[in-house]
């Protein structure tokens, strides 16, 4: 299993009328989860796109618990469960505020594609290494 943590300050922008955090932001807050996480690897989004691999949403799963308010501090952990066996990758995020309260899960899956066909394609393989220790039996 992957576990990647990152914090975000809920930004008064991003939130509505009485003072939550939007509901549709969460989902932005996912992506800097995902991103974050593939940095921990050594790796970026950018270059899986330099290496003709792009990942777009295919479905996006969000269960809302407690509210974030303006302010505060969220920690983001983005768990990767599996190792990827076939053309999708889900990403489990869990949202908490500074009192380590869960706050919001998520589950976003997402593809990988081909830019050139637009064709579903594998777990690219350096994206494939850097994962690979993390799921190997203990």
């Amino acid at each position: 299993m992957f576990i990647s943590t990152t914090t975000i300050r809920v930004r008064y922008g991003e939130t509505d009328q009485m003072g939550y955090l939007y509901y549709g932001n969460y989902g932005l807050y996912y992506e800097v989860g995902r991103a974050e996480a593939i940095r921990e690897l050594g790796f970026t989004y950018k270059e899986l796109e330099d290496q003709g691999v792009i990942m777009p949403v295919a479905e996006l799963n969000v269960k809302y618990l407690r509210p974030a308010y303006y302010d505060d501090l969220i920690t983001v952990k983005t768990t990767l469960r599996e190792l990827p066996k076939s053309s999708k990758i889900q990403f489990h995020s869990e949202l908490y505020n500074e009192k380590n309260e869960l706050l919001n899960v998520g589950v976003t899956t997402l593809v990988f594609i081909d830019v050139n066909t637009k064709q579903k394609a594998g777990l690219p393989e350096e994206l494939k290494k850097r994962l690979e220790p993390f799921f190997q039996p203990a």
